[in-house]
């Protein structure tokens, strides 16, 4: 026999006893996950698992409705700005800015969830109202914290879009236009302040470029020379402290 022979009889050999001896994973007693679908015996049924289905969906958009019905656009942008105007690169990283901006949203919208929680969600898990009187009650607060930051100019616009009726007082607002109005009324306030931080950076930028043309430094990078007096004015005027007391009461008042 030829040594290709023997080596394919020894492969067949070893895949028989394998087969024949049961294996590590077979002899263990591993538990089998099984999902099915059976016959609905009531209405109730059917309700609980549309409930289930309302909830798996509320819970994939939650990131969705973290960034358009919180402070945390205007937060995450205006912290993006800073970081780009003082030209650290990467310094913060995104990670340290999100989750910045994750608490400060959290700090924000304190009173919000309390309200919410005091107006519909206890209500409705002690069983005082139903889960539509929930949801009605639950959208007063979020209203009350959206109009505030929201410019009319933006809401009118969303209002025509839909060619729905005027509102006649602002509790009248629909959600369907109200949240697209909000959040762009945040990114153009999140892109004025983003402005206004660009400002100091830049003229620190200029004249640090001024002084090393002057000089006759045309090879020396005037980023290499403007950073650390960047880092150094921004320390001293405590703008950690500044930018974000500012982006806390700019919600707060």
């Amino acid at each position: 026999m030829t040594r290709g022979g023997r080596v394919l009889l020894g492969a067949v050999g070893v895949a028989l006893h394998s087969a024949a001896t049961p294996s590590w994973a077979q002899e263990q007693l591993l538990p089998a996950l099984r999902f099915g679908l059976e016959r609905a015996t009531g209405p109730q049924d059917v309700a609980l698992s549309l409930q289930i289905v309302f909830l798996l969906t509320v819970l994939s958009l939650a990131p969705a409705l973290l960034i358009l019905l919180t402070s945390f656009t205007r937060i995450v942008v205006v912290l993006s700005f800073l970081r780009n105007a003082m030209g650290t690169q990467s310094m913060p990283p995104n990670q340290v800015i999100v989750g910045l901006a994750l608490f400060l949203t959290l700090f924000i919208m304190a009173p919000t969830g309390t309200a919410v929680y005091n107006d519909a969600l206890r209500p409705y898990l002690d069983g005082e109202i139903s889960q539509g009187q929930a949801l009605e009650q639950a959208g007063g607060p979020v209203r009350q914290f959206l109009l505030p930051q929201t410019r009319e100019k933006d809401i009118a616009l969303f209002v025509r879009l839909s060619k729905q009726p005027a509102p006649r007082s602002p509790q009248e607002v629909p959600f369907t236009a109200l949240v697209p109005a909000f959040v762009i009324s945040e990114l153009r306030t999140a892109f004025t302040i983003g402005f206004l931080i660009y400002v100091p950076f830049v003229i620190v930028d200029m004249v640090v470029a001024s002084v090393l043309m002057s000089m006759g430094m045309f090879m020396l990078p005037p980023m290499m020379v403007s950073l650390p007096f960047k880092l150094v004015f921004f320390v001293l005027i405590d703008g950690w402290h500044l930018i974000v007391g500012s982006l806390a009461r700019s919600f707060l008042q």
